[in-house]
């Protein structure tokens, strides 16, 4: 992995053929240096536990896939062949569990899993050190390799041709755009720089989506007030 984390981030992309199918589609991808990490604490906890109680009063007993973002991520998985009711966006899969409360990993997954759930939108963090080459976002040839674990032990699986997947030089990172992330690049209690990425879909806007980074280095800087970040927001022209 690079040194330079903002020289690494400039060479970040996502394929046209992700455009083609939601022109919609942006991507406000976050690097983060200095991070403290280590296992959950009074300041995670503190950022999970308010950011589900406004998740609970957003939803006021509603399903998840009622809220209008979460259904337009439903309909983007539907357009790459996934099923919604079997494959949920990250986003969802967090609000399903928030009536009986999250659970808590470590700080800095804790961290972004509060704004995701606050502010509905699909958020994954990942060690930056652990890739290999640039971050993109491409519809897979179903050649690449995803490192995950099935019945725990370490297992590689391939996705699906047009499957939507991040990916870097070694394989694919997180499958099916925003679902389930890699056992390679996850973020552990020794990562000290990580990758965040935000995804978003109309009805969110440019500046909705703005609003939810500033959040993600608020809560980064809760737990690291020493953080230096970086962020580009990646869109159809400007990618």
């Amino acid at each position: 992995m690079t040194q330079d984390l903002a020289a690494w981030l400039g060479h970040a992309r996502v394929d046209d053929s992700v455009f083609d199918l939601r022109p919609d589609y942006r991507a406000l991808v976050l690097v983060a240096e200095d991070l403290r990490p280590g296992p959950s604490d009074d300041i995670s906890e503190k950022l999970l536990a308010h950011a589900e109680e406004e998740a609970r009063g957003r939803l006021a007993g509603a399903a998840p896939e009622e809220l209008a973002h979460v259904a337009a991520w439903r309909a983007a998985f539907r357009a790459f062949g996934a099923k919604p009711q079997r494959t949920r966006t990250s986003v969802e899969a967090l609000l399903r569990r928030v009536a009986d409360g999250l659970p808590r990993v470590n700080r800095l997954t804790d961290a972004y899993n509060a704004v995701s759930i606050a502010h509905t939108a699909p958020l994954g963090g990942e060690d930056a050190d652990r890739y290999s080459g640039p971050l993109r976002l491409v519809r897979a040839t179903g050649e690449e390799t995803f490192e995950t674990v099935n019945a725990g032990e370490t297992a590689v699986e391939h996705p699906a041709p047009g499957e939507v997947v991040w990916r870097d030089d070694a394989g694919v990172t997180c499958r099916r755009w925003n679902w389930r992330q890699c056992v390679r690049t996850r973020l552990t209690e020794s990562t000290t720089r990580g990758v965040f990425v935000i995804d978003a879909l109309d009805p969110l806007t440019d500046d909705d989506v703005l609003a939810v980074g500033t959040a993600l280095a608020d809560a980064l800087r809760a737990t690291s007030p020493e953080a230096r970040i970086h962020s580009r927001l990646l869109a159809r022209g400007t990618a």
